[in-house]
C-alpha cells in the first residue's frame, strides 16, 4: 500500500476531531525498550508522534484486518495489535493505568472498517426483524365515520326528495308503521304549542304575516315605480342633509 506522506502528515495534525489520544509507551521493533509516544486514533489510522507538539507524526498503524488483545509484557497493562501473516509486524504497547489501557483497547477493536461493517450488518439484521415482527395497528381500533342521516330521508327523484319503497327497520327490530298500501307513513307534525291566550289556535302550515312599514299604498295593487319613489324619499332626504353639511347646493 502506497501511502502520501504530506496528506497523512495533514489529516494527522489536522483540527479534525480525534476517536481517543493519550500517551502510550511503544515497544521497539529491533530494541526491546519501551519509548513514551503520543498517540492519537482517527478513523482507522494510529498516529504516534514523539512529543504532543510535534508538527509531524514518526509513524502511522493502518488498523485494517488486526486483532487487539491482552499480552505479558515487562510493562505493566500493555497489550498487543496483531496483524494475520507471517511476515506480520505486532506491536506491543502499555497504558499508564487499568482504565486508561481499557480505553485504548476498546477504541481500538472498533476503529475498523471490517468492525463497522459488522455493526452495520448487525443493526440491518435487527431492523429487519422489527418490520417483520412489529405490530401493525387494527384498523378496528379506529371506529369508521357514520354520517347522521334522517329517517325521512329516500333517494331523489328529478332533485326531489320521495319516500323509499323498503320499509326501514328501527333500532330495536321493529318496523314502522304503514299505510295500507304498504307504503311507509312520513313522521308525525310535532303538536304546536297552544296560546296562552286568545280565541283559538292559527291553523297548522299557515306562515306568519310579514312586519312592513306602513305605506299609503297596496303592495299587491300599487306598481313598482310608485312603490320605489315612496321609498326612495327617505334616501334622498339623507342624501341632501349631506349635501348641506358639506356646504355643496
Amino acid at each position: 500500500m502506497k501511502l502520501n506522506e504530506r496528506s497523512l502528515a495533514f489529516y494527522a495534525t489536522c483540527d479534525s476531531p480525534a476517536d481517543n489520544t493519550g500517551f502510550l509507551y511503544k515497544k521497539g521493533e529491533r530494541h526491546t525498550a519501551y519509548h513514551k509516544r503520543w498517540f492519537v486514533l482517527k478513523g482507522n489510522m494510529l498516529f504516534y508522534f514523539e512529543d504532543r507538539d510535534s508538527r509531524e507524526p514518526v509513524g502511522v498503524i493502518i488498523l485494517e484486518g488486526c486483532t487487539v488483545e491482552l499480552c505479558e509484557a515487562a510493562e505493566e497493562f500493555a497489550f498487543a495489535i496483531r496483524f494475520a501473516g507471517a511476515r506480520s509486524r505486532t506491536y506491543i504497547l502499555a497504558a499508564d493505568s487499568q482504565p486508561a489501557m481499557e480505553a485504548w483497547v476498546k477504541a481500538l477493536s472498533r476503529a475498523s472498517f471490517d468492525y463497522m461493517r459488522l455493526v452495520v450488518r448487525e443493526l440491518e439484521q435487527q431492523l429487519e426483524q422489527m418490520r417483520s415482527g412489529g405490530r401493525q395497528r387494527p384498523e378496528a381500533l379506529v371506529p369508521p365515520r357514520r354520517e347522521r342521516s334522517l329517517p325521512s330521508a329516500g333517494p331523489k327523484e328529478n332533485g326531489c326528495a320521495v319516500w323509499s319503497h323498503e320499509a326501514p327497520s328501527l333500532a330495536n327490530g321493529t318496523l314502522p308503521r304503514t299505510g295500507h298500501e304498504g307504503a311507509p307513513r312520513p313522521p308525525p307534525i310535532p303538536p304546536r304549542r297552544k296560546p296562552s291566550s286568545g280565541p283559538s289556535p292559527a291553523p297548522l302550515l299557515v306562515p306568519a304575516p310579514l312586519l312592513v312599514p306602513e305605506t299609503p299604498f297596496t303592495p299587491g295593487a300599487t306598481p313598482f315605480s310608485r312603490l320605489h319613489d315612496w321609498y326612495g324619499q327617505e334616501i334622498l332626504a339623507l342624501r341632501s342633509e349631506w349635501q348641506q353639511s358639506r356646504g355643496q347646493p
